[in-house]
């Protein structure tokens, strides 16, 4: 594992060190989740876009050159 060092305001970090003992944790536990949160939500969201755009792709959909207005579009 490596270490690193962030910046923050004296305030923030009592009060994150303050959320931390609330949740029986530690600050350094928290960080560390929110890092593989965030890049599990990166990954879920990569793999999603993927998918989407495989489908478009395999689309055998065609709107032969036609063009709709904004009125069209959004009849009521």
């Amino acid at each position: 594992m490596t270490n690193f060092t962030i910046t923050l305001d004296d305030e923030d970090l009592k009060q994150a060190r303050i959320v931390a003992v609330q949740q029986g944790t530690s600050l350094n536990a928290i960080i560390r989740n929110f890092i593989k949160e965030l890049i599990s939500r990166n990954q879920r969201y990569q793999q999603t876009t993927d998918r989407i755009l495989k489908k478009a792709e395999a689309s055998t959909f065609s709107s032969a050159g036609r063009k709709w207005t904004r009125e069209e579009l959004y009849e009521r």
